[in-house]
């Protein structure tokens, strides 16, 4: 099976994430990964950068560590897709299938409503999963649910604790949505579980991963620090 990450921050356009690009990158080879989606905070979340400036800087940065990213991983021997994770309030959203063109010519997603703002992304092409939809915090003034904006759920996050996971669980079976998983890493090496999706055959490009999910080809997994250590160990 081929295994991929697909929740991940770096540092230092995610002002949360606690590794560089090339530690994550080198982290997820170490442990035999074939590839990394990276889904750092967009301008509407916890971005890195002040959000005074123009919009297609503040997007220009953005990209920054998922270009480095693309340079590094052929030098690494590690796959490299593009993910975004959108925010509100608390609320947040992976997105896969849109690229840097499409956003700098939509400009005008930072002044929609959420929902709207999520079905005008599914219209043009994205595949949309609602992170962690049950978590909890004293910044999160409530939890919202928006089954019908999104393909799936993060049903496993490996950041979150399990009552939460378990809840997310339940919440997309009634919906019938896409289980997820995914790490929400942001300290690379330094996280004790880990989340994502294997395949049986590898993912060729972000078109061809949101093939794969829609046509149930690929499976969820969640591994904890005994496995880690193990997948290291045989990958040295």
């Amino acid at each position: 099976m081929y295994r991929y990450e697909t929740h991940l921050h770096t540092f230092p356009v995610s002002r949360c994430a606690k590794a560089s690009v090339e530690e994550s990158l080198r982290f997820y080879k170490s442990i035999g990964y074939d590839g990394v989606f990276v889904t750092n905070h967009f301008v509407d979340g916890n971005i890195n950068i002040d959000k005074a400036l123009p919009y297609e800087e503040q997007i220009n940065f953005y990209f920054s560590d998922y270009e480095k990213a693309l340079e590094l991983s052929e030098e690494i021997g590690i796959k490299v897709f593009l993910g975004i994770e959108l925010s509100y309030k608390g609320t947040d959203f992976l997105v896969y299938g849109l690229d840097k063109k499409w956003f700098l010519s939509h400009p005008e997603i930072t002044a929609m409503k959420k929902s709207d703002e999520l079905k005008l992304m599914i219209e043009n092409g994205a595949l949309i999963f609602q992170a962690h939809p049950f978590r909890n915090g004293g910044y999160i003034d409530h939890i919202r649910l928006y089954p019908h904006c999104v393909h799936g759920v993060e049903i496993i996050n490996a950041a979150r604790p399990l009552p939460e996971n378990d809840i997310a669980k339940l919440y997309c079976k009634h919906y019938n949505l896409i289980e997820f998983a995914g790490s929400d890493n942001h300290t690379a090496s330094k996280r004790s579980s880990l989340a994502g999706v294997c395949t049986k055959e590898p993912v060729l490009s972000v078109e061809d991963f949101i093939e794969k999910v829609k046509n149930k080809e690929t499976e969820i997994f969640h591994i904890k620090e005994d496995e880690i250590n193990k997948l290291r160990e045989a990958n040295l």
